[in-house]
């Protein structure tokens, strides 16, 4: 028995130091090891020494960017164990000298590109410093920054092609530029779109679902589709309108997701009232007009001030004194209908101005914002205060401006003596 147990244990000893002897088993055993080494110094990096570095970060000023900084900090930490790889892949024994070659330069370059993403991290964290002070929303700096980490995301993928490559990355230059304007003359359109892409992705420009319109090229509708060379367009009237993807950066549009967020839409329409009819108010119009209840207020606050103010500075001048108007009681009521409505969003801004009369008429304009995005809903909250308006218009003794039509001209008024 003792002798059938030495025999096992001489074969076990033989077959390890077999193993043990063979190649691929002395460089699995040196990888493994390299391996434990670079997760060691992995962990130490980022949970002792990280930990650290946030803790002080903690005691800046600016606390609100230490947890930016911080990210910017763990992600070098990634260079650690690639330092660790790279330098000790060498050590591997059996290790085939081009497989050396390509683990240093793959760390090479994943520290180049981890470098690159940091410097991004950091210049963004300076811009949200930047825009901290006053005078930054007149001079911003993001288009620099933005240029700022095109350059360094360029730099970088040339630095990692020519250490894959084991060039010099001047050399690589030099055949870049015959190779890019070869590139930038078949490809045109694809660089000009993937170029686009990345603008309207980064800057949130246009999503799907929204409502834009180009009137250079007659689109008007919702956004169905965007991919690399197109953005689809379905208009109103159901067309389908195909926009090219570099059109949205080099043309201007309007995109109406913000009214849509908002949830309200602007209303900005003017009646034009016939100018001949703008007069003083007499003293009987006035008590006939106390009847509207939404001028009660108005015309009782306005003629006491109106008395006073003529009993102190025309000292009796009727002619110099102030009167109330027509039209202006009419403002007065149209803002006063407006903020009675439950349709109309109170808490934007709303105005019942005059612009500039013309030879159309005193155009009377409403600004004011319904509650709703619908356009259905929208068009008939406008129609419906028109509609009223210009039904009670002449109690004011207004009237609407229009042009003559033939019917007008045709009528009894219009008709030219026989004697003339």
């Amino acid at each position: 028995m003792m002798r059938h147990l030495s025999v096992s244990s001489e074969n076990v000893g033989t077959l390890t130091q077999k193993y043990v002897s063979e190649p691929w088993m002395q460089s699995g055993v040196a990888l493994l090891l390299l391996g434990l080494v670079a997760w060691i110094a992995n962990w130490v990096a980022k949970r002792i020494v990280l930990k650290l570095l946030i803790r002080l970060l903690d005691h800046l000023p600016f606390r609100v960017e230490a947890s930016h900084i911080g990210a910017i900090v763990a992600r070098l930490s990634n260079i650690v164990p690639a330092l660790v790889i790279q330098n000790g892949v060498g050590a591997v024994p059996h290790m085939p000298a081009g497989a050396i070659v390509f683990v240093r330069s793959f760390c090479a370059a994943f520290m180049i590109l981890t470098i690159a993403i940091a410097l991004s991290g950091l210049l963004t964290v300076l811009n949200d410093l930047y825009q901290r002070r006053p005078y930054a929303a007149n001079r911003p700096i993001k288009g620099y920054v933005q240029l700022g980490k095109l350059l360094i995301y360029a730099a970088s993928a040339i630095l990692v092609i020519a250490v894959l490559m084991d060039e010099s990355p001047l050399l690589l230059l030099s055949g870049l530029g015959a190779m890019a304007a070869v590139l930038m003359l078949v490809f045109k359109d694809t660089i000009l779109s993937l170029v686009a892409s990345v603008q309207i992705g980064s800057n949130d420009m246009v999503r799907v679902g929204d409502w834009i319109e180009m009137p250079q090229f007659n689109v008007d509708g919702d956004v169905i589709d965007i991919a690399l060379h197109t953005v689809k367009i379905q208009n109103f009237d159901k067309t389908i309108t195909t926009v090219p993807t570099h059109r949205l950066i080099s043309e201007s549009f309007r995109n109406w997701r913000g009214m849509a967020e908002s949830g309200g839409r602007r209303m900005m329409r003017s009646v034009m009232i016939d100018q001949n009819s703008v007069r003083f108010l007499q003293a009987e119009e006035l008590d006939g007009m106390s009847r509207f209840a939404l001028l009660r207020d108005y015309l009782a606050t306005k003629r006491q001030d109106i008395e006073q103010w003529n009993a102190q500075k025309a000292a009796g001048e009727s002619v110099n004194g102030r009167r109330l108007t027509n039209i202006g009681t009419f403002r007065a009521y149209v803002l006063a209908y407006l903020q009675s409505r439950s349709d109309i969003d109170g808490d934007k801004t709303l105005l019942v101005r005059q612009l500039a009369p013309s030879e159309n008429g005193l155009p009377l304009q409403i600004y004011a914002f319904a509650n709703t995005t619908a356009w259905g809903e929208y068009e008939g909250i406008q129609a419906d205060i028109f509609d009223h308006l210009i039904a009670i218009m002449p109690e004011f003794g207004l009237r609407l401006f229009q042009r003559p039509a033939g019917s007008d001209l045709s009528a009894p008024r219009f008709t030219i003596p026989a004697h003339a």
